[in-house]
């Protein structure tokens, strides 16, 4: 098979590439690697099966060729992490919004296969737990820049589910939540890289609101195990699936075990979202997906809980020194 992952350079994207590759597929990304970085492809331009470019999804022509050459898309490439969506979001709304658009407009010439990824933040301030596929969302109002990024990822769905129904091309939706695991960045308000690397450098661990709010975390491998098995059943087609764990833990318990677990001198340092965010930033207390209907369909059940995950991170950081 022949595979397209936009935003390829990517942490998710890359562990998905890599992955294609090992059973022998075929696999063209383009990145602009404005939160990728190239140095999580490095090893994977040798395999003649790679191929790589860096170049935005706003580059219709190249954008169309690259869809033409593959048979499934996975559209991977999205503004992501709190800070950089509160901080530019006309780049938010732009990127995710007119970037799926070209997606399914370029693959829709040609009907190839579409998976979407979208986010558990379309659930807003909903607090019915666990998050149903189904459940209604709710959503913060417009003068606060952070809901930019959960109306945006709810237009994408919105639209990859009308080119389904209206043009009938195959698409899929993935709401992930919290997708953790090595080559991942904390630069843009990723919690667990942030943690450890201020563990390791015995810096203060900074837990932003009062760390009560509590999440899911899941290892990447498990993600992409899902994201392709989805994309080769033919019942995940026009459908909407969350990725993610069940097993929840609150930040600053998180904290208390990444300090325990790299024997690090670091203290807890808390800061208020008005000062780590903007005024009036918004957060959610918990965020826990139903997996009823992928664990139905694909049979999908997290492998490695949050101690194996944060053991597999610690070990990546310290590698990297």
């Amino acid at each position: 098979m022949k595979y397209l992952i936009t935003g390829g350079a990517g942490f998710i994207g890359s562990h998905l590439a890599e992955t294609l590759l090992s059973q022998k597929d075929e696999v063209w990304i383009i990145d602009n690697l404005s939160t990728g970085s190239i140095n999580n492809i490095e090893h994977l331009k040798a395999n003649p099966k790679f191929h790589y470019t860096i170049d935005t999804i706003f580059n219709e022509p190249l954008l169309a060729e690259m869809i033409d050459n593959c048979d499934i898309v996975f559209h991977m490439a999205a503004a992501v992490g709190v800070r950089l969506i509160v901080e530019s979001p006309v780049n938010t709304i732009e990127t995710n919004i007119a970037g799926t658009e070209s997606v399914l407009k370029l693959a829709n010439k040609k009907n190839k296969t579409v998976l979407i990824a979208s986010s558990s933040e379309v659930y807003g301030k909903s607090n019915k737990i666990p998050f149903n596929e189904d459940d209604d969302t709710i959503m913060g109002p417009t003068v606060k820049s952070r809901w930019s990024y959960a109306c945006s990822k709810a237009i994408d769905e919105f639209l990859a589910l009308a080119y389904w129904r209206e043009k009938k091309l195959p698409t899929i939706v993935v709401r992930l939540f919290n997708t953790v695991g090595p080559r991942q960045s904390g630069r843009y308000g990723m919690v667990i890289p942030r943690f450890v690397q201020q563990a390791l450098a015995g810096e203060p661990f900074t837990v932003y609101g009062t760390g009560k709010q509590s999440r899911c975390f899941t290892d990447v491998s498990d993600v992409v195990s899902a994201l392709i098995k989805l994309v080769n059943h033919p019942k995940s087609i026009g459908q909407v699936f969350n990725i993610g764990s069940e097993q929840e833990i609150s930040i600053e318990t998180l904290a208390a075990k990444i300090k325990e677990k790299t024997q690090s001198s670091s203290k807890i340092k808390y800061i208020p979202y008005d000062e780590a965010y903007e005024s009036g930033f918004e957060d959610m207390l918990r965020r826990v997906p139903d997996l009823t209907k992928i664990g139905k369909l694909i049979n999908y059940k997290p492998s490695q809980n949050i101690d194996q995950i944060l053991d597999k991170i610690i070990r990546y950081f310290k590698e990297q020194k």
